[in-house]
């Protein structure tokens, strides 16, 4: 007996004119605080004053300045950093922190353990569970991942939000996957933190930040007081160089991603059996197959030129399309997919290599000698 995919609600995407649009706002942005020679040079270590690289302060004002925070920290350790970051700042060992009732991503649950919070859930997807968690008056923090936890979640992230704020209870968001993908981020949206990793969005590795109020962020600024735990000024400017190509690069994807799906769905592949475009983490598709041979094909893709693996979701390295299991977060919430459906994102490729990769790896399966 195959399992079946449930409905998924996949977030909204950003058209290509909007994204032309928010890179020339990023530019804009960059040009009130930088003189143009500041843009080919870079400083590091402990500034006085700064207590960080005078180019890293001013790439982290770009930022707030684009996102409309009233700051923003650059951290090591890419989105677990700043997630860890920004709930180290916000809440202490025994708070209680609201968060939504679904599987927990493994390096947050990390955190989460670490910082001795308690987690209290409510079903987000339930407005009125919601608002019965938040009227509780238990909570000074609630804790909102902006993609999707479980596959078959809907909730409206800003609607979330908004809930949270009526009710005086403040919120650190989880945005990576989600950062000028969708048409706009938590702190955005009225969070009290967006956390993100550069390294999802083409910058170097290991970078993470965290945007959003000033009190959190003079938090995380004094609590990362050591030299060595500084973002250097080279890696705050490689990270927003990066950032200036990603939006149109992310809407050109979102658009490959639903014509992948649309062909896919009208039977042009053999084998494949439903098809559902979600934000599994990164948005991609879940592609399940008429067969249980998901957990081999990504490394029959990999042959026809398939990544097999990420390395950062989206970072810079990764081109090809990735052919993948689906998340450890979302197989703990629906194990029995496992060895039926596979997560493929088309990262920089269009939809015919997508189409032709799996087509041939399928066919491969049916028949080893057929490369």
């Amino acid at each position: 007996m195959h399992p079946v995919l449930p409905r998924t609600f996949p977030l909204p995407t950003v058209a290509p004119a909007d994204a032309v649009s928010r890179q020339f706002r990023l530019i804009e942005a960059t040009a009130r605080h930088f003189e143009g020679q500041q843009l080919f040079a870079s400083d590091a270590g402990v500034v006085p004053g700064l207590g960080r690289p005078a180019t890293t302060a001013r790439v982290e004002s770009v930022l707030a300045d684009f996102f409309g925070a009233e700051g923003a920290a650059f951290v090591q350790g890419a989105g677990t950093g700043a997630i860890r970051a920004a709930l180290t700042a916000a809440v202490r060992p025994g708070d209680p922190l609201l968060i939504h009732r679904a599987p927990v991503y493994r390096t947050t649950e990390v955190t989460l353990r670490g910082l001795g919070v308690r987690t209290v859930e409510a079903d987000f997807n339930d407005p009125d569970e919601l608002r019965a968690a938040l009227e509780s008056g238990r909570f000074r923090w609630a804790y909102v991942q902006h993609t999707r936890q479980r596959l078959a979640d809907s909730y409206d992230p800003g609607a979330v939000l908004a809930a949270c704020r009526a009710a005086g209870v403040r919120t650190v968001v989880d945005d990576n996957y989600a950062v000028m993908r969708t048409p706009a981020a938590g702190v955005e949206l009225g969070a009290d933190a967006s956390c993100f990793s550069l390294f999802k969005l083409h910058g170097p590795e290991g970078v993470g930040i965290v945007v959003g109020a000033g009190d959190l962020i003079e938090h995380i600024r004094r609590d990362n007081y050591s030299g060595g735990g500084q973002v250097q000024g080279h890696q705050a400017l490689d990270a927003l160089r990066a950032l200036t190509h990603v939006p149109l690069m992310w809407s050109v994807q979102s658009q490959v991603g639903a014509e992948v799906a649309e062909r896919l769905t009208a039977g042009e592949v053999p084998g494949v059996a439903e098809v559902r475009l979600a934000n599994a983490q990164d948005r991609c598709l879940l592609v399940r197959l008429d067969r249980p041979v998901a957990r081999e094909l990504p490394a029959v893709a990999a042959r026809f030129g398939a990544a097999p693996y990420p390395v950062g979701s989206n970072s810079r390295y990764e081109i090809t399309p990735l052919f993948y299991r689906m998340s450890s977060s979302a197989l703990d919430d629906s194990p029995e997919l496992a060895d039926w459906t596979v997560r493929i994102n088309p990262m920089r490729a269009g939809a015919d290599l997508v189409i032709e990769i799996l087509r041939r790896s399928l066919a491969a399966l049916n028949d080893p000698k057929d490369d």
